[in-house]
């Protein structure tokens, strides 16, 4: 059996522990894709043994690299990605939504395929959980932890830019582990009075203060500007946590994630011998065909 393995998208803590987990059952039947989608047009097939994932199994990134492939929604790219994935098996997916919707495609013009939500955003609608997350919230809180400390020394108030992209759970997560005094995750939340009273009343109280935003919204800059025009005289600063939530160390969290996640896409590639996805609802793991049927 000929095993092909792809990391598309943006890269998820946790990715090299399946890759790992993938090794380890089909040795030298699993392959790799290098670069995701665009490794399957362009024919950029190597035995993943060549990336060497031996003792790579807890490093962040993907060792078989990630990338953005619009070329893969043309009906020419993916004409020539199909031809290239017909020569496997089976081929296994990790990434998000764009990744499930390319994995699905394969699978409706015969490829049999698994798909794993792995996205740092934890967006993947049809999975609870996708891998990556746990990792960039903490890595996000332990930001905000050591940066704090010198902002109190000073009175000062610091806006944190955490990533999501259009979802706000790493916001809000970040928001559990660490409560800040103000969480800007949509365009509604903006309430430059309110934050300037925020402010005004920690500096008081010779506190700084901590405004979470989450990316995509408005610009460090533009906030700061505008809070002070009603603040002129407290320091109000900026931190844009950015791929720090990537490229962290994954948590023992996320890499027991990616080693069950691995466990369910051995077993329908091993013994189930059908195209699935792999989610996680309701605190249980799950495998769901193409027409979305749980199975435990």
């Amino acid at each position: 059996m000929k095993v092909l393995v792809l990391t598309s998208g943006g890269d998820a803590p946790g990715m090299n522990m399946v890759l790992f987990q993938l090794y380890k059952r089909f040795g030298h039947n699993l392959y790799a894709c290098r670069a995701g989608f665009k490794g399957l047009i362009n024919n950029d097939i190597i035995p993943i043994s060549e990336f060497k994932p031996l003792g790579k199994a807890k490093q962040a990134g993907s060792i078989i690299k990630c990338s953005r492939c619009p070329e893969f929604k043309t009906e020419a790219g993916f004409n020539q990605g199909l031809e290239n994935a017909k020569r496997f098996d089976v081929v296994v997916v990790l990434g998000g939504n764009g990744s499930y919707k390319g994995c699905k495609q394969l699978n409706d013009n015969g490829v049999r395929t698994v798909f794993i939500p792995a996205t740092i955003d934890n967006d993947v609608h049809i999975s609870d959980y996708s891998l990556g997350y746990h990792t960039a919230v903490q890595a996000c809180v332990k930001t905000i932890d050591n940066v704090m400390p010198s902002m109190d020394a000073f009175d000062r108030a610091c806006i944190f830019e955490v990533m999501g992209r259009n979802c706000p759970r790493i916001a809000k997560g970040v928001n559990l582990g660490y409560p800040c005094d103000y969480m800007i995750t949509s365009k509604k939340d903006i309430d430059y009075k309110k934050i300037a009273e925020i402010i005004k009343n920690n500096h008081d109280l010779g506190k700084g203060s901590a405004i979470l935003l989450k990316e995509r919204i408005i610009k460090n800059q533009t906030l700061i500007k505008n809070l002070n025009k009603l603040e002129p005289k407290i320091e109000i600063k900026a931190v844009t946590v950015g791929y720090t939530q990537r490229g962290s160390a994954p948590t023992d969290i996320d890499l027991e994630y990616a080693r069950k996640f691995a466990k369910f896409a051995i077993n329908i590639i091993s013994h189930k011998k059908i195209s699935g996805a792999i989610i996680y609802k309701k605190n249980k793991f799950y495998i769901i065909n193409n027409d979305d049927e749980g199975d435990s």
